[in-house]
């Protein structure tokens, strides 16, 4: 057993965490210069897998089905503030390391693109619990494109990991915050990628065995569309 599975099964919720303060808009700037400066040149394409699937940030002039390899979408970070609050955090979707992951690239327009970014950064990175990571993307018809995408960081103290069902039955009845609660977050993104015929079976089992009756429903009766 790991050393992170260990601490996991001694967790505790709710956690002491300390996320340090929040980036500034010129440290905002200087990442998304960074991570610019490591395209390899074309179009910049956009892989969400997450709440960027039902509530996009930046406008597209192309959407795909796509799949990345080497990540999977997990539900590994934790949130004080969109999802949750420091006294109950709640947690958000990363990409984390190992497997495979299905979701939407969006191609964006090059007017306005610096501003779409800092957008998309300020949403996704108002503390540095995320590393800008330029994927290896197959879209649904084969074509391969350099897609950006959010990558967990293990060794920062935002990192959740894999948490025990006990606990994820604790947050997800409890944790809400400026955006939501974690279970409505987990339930929109369930049904979007159901919606559009790419289900993640695993997050879908493991969301019934944390008894979230309201889920189950959605799953069964299919009346909840994503708000795209």
């Amino acid at each position: 057993m790991s050393a992170i599975e260990t601490v996991h099964l001694n967790a505790i919720y709710p956690p002491s965490l300390d996320l340090g303060p929040q980036l500034t808009d010129e440290q905002l700037a200087h990442s998304l210069d960074a991570t610019m400066r490591r395209h390899q040149g074309g179009p910049v394409w956009l892989f969400a897998y997450g709440s960027l699937i039902w509530r996009p940030e930046c406008a597209a002039v192309e959407r795909r089905r796509a799949r990345v390899h080497g990540y999977h979408r997990g539900l590994y970070l934790w949130s004080h503030e969109h999802r949750g609050t420091p006294e109950q955090p709640g947690l958000v979707f990363g990409l984390d390391r190992g497997g495979s992951c299905s979701g939407f690239a969006f191609r964006l327009p090059e007017e306005e693109l610096r501003g779409s970014l800092l957008a998309l950064w300020k949403r996704e990175m108002p503390y540095p619990s995320y590393r800008p990571h330029w994927l290896n993307c197959r879209l649904d018809d084969g074509t391969k494109v350099q897609a950006l995408g959010f990558v967990l960081e293990r060794h920062l103290p935002s990192y959740a990991g894999n948490l025990p069902d006990n606990l994820l039955t604790q947050i997800l009845a409890n944790a809400s915050g400026r955006f939501g609660s974690t279970r409505d977050y987990v339930e929109q993104t369930i049904s979007a990628l159901r919606n559009h015929a790419m289900p993640d079976r695993n997050l879908e089992a493991r969301i019934k065995r944390c008894h979230c009756p309201a889920a189950e429903q959605r799953q069964v009766t299919g009346l909840d569309t994503p708000r795209l």
